[in-house]
């Protein structure tokens, strides 16, 4: 018994573009007022500082499918290399213009091929990359990121979560997610979602006697 919950990608995607602009929108007016030191610290995706990491939200909602085949071929299937050349398209010259950047795309629902789930975890798990350093803290409806946790707990697809957890029972401890079966790992809904995505920083808010197995799987992401 898996313990899973039904399969998130078939929530409808009108159901889910309203959660994508809510957090949208509350990333940006969390991030109004940052100074240029702030705006340069290390987020939580390797390499990237807050600013890149806002910058590449946005690239992902400029990018629709043409786009993104097209800047496949360009990148000859490098997608890392895709991921660094669209991030630098949509940085700007100044922290404020990558904010005003954000903002512009807050209600946008262009995407790359991917569920609009996808996006919402993505604007959740890097909204995460970029306020924990930062010590912002934001309390998020627990049905949204239910929702992604879901959806994580099922796929690969742009982040390794579904294989990162084999083995291991997830349990909420503050909503209904919970999936797997094995060594027990519960905690907030979030922080099994940001680890199951790679984030370390997370797992020390985590309890059972899977955690540190959960932990050797993390790295940077």
């Amino acid at each position: 018994m898996s313990g899973s919950n039904p399969v998130p990608d078939r929530i409808p995607e009108a159901a889910v573009w309203p959660l994508v602009r809510a957090e949208r929108a509350a990333l940006a007016a969390g991030l109004a007022g940052l100074s240029d030191e702030q705006w340069a610290t290390p987020s939580l995706c390797s390499g990237l500082t807050v600013r890149e990491v806002l910058a590449h939200l946005t690239a992902g909602a400029s990018l629709n499918s043409v786009r993104w085949l097209a800047g496949v071929i360009r990148c000859r299937f490098d997608f890392d290399r895709q991921v660094a050349m669209r991030l630098a398209e949509h940085l700007g010259a100044t922290p404020a213009e990558t904010l005003d950047r954000f903002r512009r795309i807050v209600p946008s629902r262009t995407k790359p091929p991917l569920p609009a789930i996808a996006l919402l975890g993505e604007t959740i798990v890097h909204a995460e990359d970029i306020r924990r350093p930062l010590g912002i803290r934001r309390d998020y409806p627990i049905g949204t990121v239910t929702r992604v946790a879901e959806y994580y707990q099922g796929t690969d697809l742009v982040v390794v979560a579904k294989g990162r957890i084999g083995g291991l029972r997830l349990v909420a401890d503050d909503g209904p997610f919970t999936t797997g079966s094995g060594a027990l790992v519960s905690g907030s809904t979030l922080a099994l979602t940001m680890a199951m995505t790679g984030r370390e920083a997370y797992v020390d808010e985590l309890e059972g006697v899977g955690v540190e197995r959960l932990r050797e799987r993390c790295g940077t992401a």
